[in-house]
């Protein structure tokens, strides 16, 4: 197929040119009914915001354009069926996971997985079983799985009805996925993969291979990561006999807005052009521009750089991450995320004679780190049992258990009521019905301290934290 068409967007423009009088839905009329003071960055994008009138097709129910630009992502992603996602990789994770189990059922899931598929599970009432993941040393982050983990867990819960990864994790960490999906295979086991970070890996061998071209059965990719789309606009890739498409394409439907944005749905359509059409030139000029980059970067004494898998992701390592981040803003450079350790970039997925700012930002980061101390060495290594927990308190049994709020000091051994999420990346550091350890406080600690972002703990601030009454070790 030919991947530089744009079905949905290409007759969405034609659409706009053809100056339509609107009496349906959105009420801004294609922007003629706006305040003025948005219409300076709004206009031309409200003329797109159109809705399921003849010839736009329907969302739910594609016959037409959409069904179209979608059957251009299969063929692209080389997969059975390919969708377009309207709510985020969130939604993604949500409606593959409930396709995939039923209540009571176990399931496997390597343990820092984004919040989304913890929530996934609690709404399926699953009885999830935990796999602790690597611990990379370098980063000082937790990384992927290792095969003997999965195989002990495999050994240990031969009943599972699912195996549930991501791959790869923020900060662009791949490991060998393929021999985990052949031996979850092998058990009978669908593997369902979060890949919200690696949408870009099929466009060329600068960069991992997908869980797509890996064999899983379902991947969900946010394409407004790295690719050229809106906010909250994501895929998602079937290609199995494990898991009912039916049942899929019911939670699709039923997850996800019965109002879905053309603008967001037509961003999706060109970022799939722009990824189908990327070419060797396209790269090798990438490859070339980011080089020069990094380069730059590693002569600068008081960081660290830290290349992940992933060329699109580039760690800086410093003294502290959140002050690093600080300073960078301060200088107009806004990051991905902050650690204790790190600061990450996501870098532009650029096609060739591209223009962009990186040696502008390059210049900027020099002036930052020529202001901070050496950097300190790398976050010390630490052993990590390759542990497979499951919930101290299942999900059924937390609807009837009473909650109270104790000292955070006091709740060691305690069974977490609430979640509490860095954000980002969004990986839950406690669940709810899991164990707290006294790590956990000494990082919630950590991270109050350092004014990071997290989501849930509504009493963190007071030095609070959610637990049920009646269970502790």
């Amino acid at each position: 197929m030919d991947q530089s068409k744009t079905p949905l967007y290409s007759k969405l423009v034609r659409h706009a040119e053809g100056k339509p009088m609107s009496f349906h839905v959105p009420g801004h009329k294609n922007g003629a009914v706006f305040p003025e003071n948005g219409q300076k960055f709004f206009e031309d994008i409200l003329k797109l915001d159109a809705t399921e009138i003849t010839g736009l097709d329907d969302f739910h129910s594609p016959e037409g354009v959409i069904l179209e630009a979608e059957d251009l992502l299969t063929d692209l992603y080389k997969t059975e069926k390919s969708f377009f996602l309207i709510n985020g990789s969130t939604v993604g994770n949500l409606a593959m996971i409930l396709a995939a189990i039923q209540e009571d059922d176990v399931v496997l899931v390597q343990r820092n997985s984004h919040k989304s598929v913890m929530n996934a599970l609690r709404v399926a009432k699953a009885r999830p079983v935990f796999i602790s993941p690597e611990y990379n040393s370098e980063f000082g982050v937790a990384a992927g799985l290792s095969f003997g983990t999965v195989e002990s867990a495999i050994r240990q819960y031969p009943e599972a009805k699912a195996l549930i990864l991501t791959y790869p994790n923020y900060y662009g960490l791949t490991y060998d996925l393929k021999s985990i999906i052949d031996l979850a295979h092998d058990h009978g086991i669908p593997v369902l993969v979060d890949e919200a970070h690696g949408v870009h890996f099929i466009a060329g061998d600068y960069f991992p291979e997908s869980a797509v071209e890996l064999g899983a059965d379902i991947v969900v990719q946010s394409a407004h990561k790295t690719l050229p789309a809106m906010t909250m606009g994501a895929f998602l890739h079937y290609q199995t006999e494990r898991v009912p498409i039916s049942k899929l394409k019911f939670y699709l439907q039923a997850l996800q807005s019965s109002s879905p944005s053309y603008p967001l749905m037509a961003s999706l359509d060109l970022a799939r052009s722009y990824l189908g059409s990327y070419n060797q030139e396209d790269l090798s000029y990438l490859r070339a521009e980011l080089e020069k980059f990094r380069l730059i970067l590693e002569q600068l004494e008081s960081i660290r750089i830290l290349p992940g898998d992933d060329p699109l992701k580039l760690t800086l390592q410093s003294w502290s991450g959140f002050e690093l981040q600080t300073s960078l803003e301060a200088k107009g450079i806004f990051t991905e995320l902050a650690d204790p350790h790190n600061v990450l970039l996501v870098l532009p997925l650029l096609k060739k004679d591209m223009a962009h700012r990186l040696e502008e930002a390059a210049d900027k980061i020099k002036e930052v780190v020529r202001t901070i101390p050496n950097r300190q060495k790398p976050p010390e290594s630490k052993l990590t049992d390759k542990m497979i927990s499951t919930l101290a308190v299942s999900y059924k049994e937390m609807e009837h258990q009473l909650c109270e709020y104790i000292p955070l000091e006091e709740a060691a051994g305690k069974v977490c009521a609430e979640q509490i999420i860095p954000y980002p990346p969004g990986i839950p550091l406690c669940l709810p019905g899991e164990f707290i350890t006294e790590e956990d406080i000494q990082m919630i600690l950590y991270l109050i301290g350092k004014e990071a972002k997290v989501q849930g703990g509504e009493l963190l601030h007071a030095g609070k934290i959610n637990v049920f009454k009646s269970w502790r070790i």
